[in-house]
């Protein structure tokens, strides 16, 4: 059975940097991956998306901020994040899709920004 484990949330100081990862165990053909994030009160929203080819596509409010990456060999996805704001704190979900399961989420992980 695949799962997915995220690492690397936390919490910082406006300004600074913080580093996602997420890991599909197992290894099972992946398409795209992406991270999304859900702010109390509000919907889950996408952050970032990287398809299989490297195309991606961001959030208007991470663009120049936040990088989105993939390592094939580790089916892991990274989201470096800088400049962080008070507003991207969230709790951040990975999601991937896989070619024969579909799609699974992450447990999430907690970002919090300070002013």
């Amino acid at each position: 059975q695949v799962q997915l484990v995220e690492s690397g949330g936390g919490l910082v100081q406006a300004g600074e940097s913080l580093r996602l990862s997420c890991e599909a165990s197992g290894s099972t053909a992946i398409d795209a991956m992406g991270w999304y994030r859900q702010a109390p009160g509000k919907q889950r929203e996408l952050v970032a998306r990287i398809r299989n080819g490297d195309g991606t596509n961001y959030a208007d409010s991470v663009k120049g901020r936040f990088t989105i990456s993939r390592d094939n060999a580790r089916n892991t996805v990274y989201l470096q994040m800088n400049s962080l704001k008070p507003e991207d704190t969230a709790v951040y979900y990975c999601n991937i899709v896989f070619y024969i399961l579909g799609s699974l989420w992450g447990q999430g992980t907690q970002v919090t920004v300070s002013s």
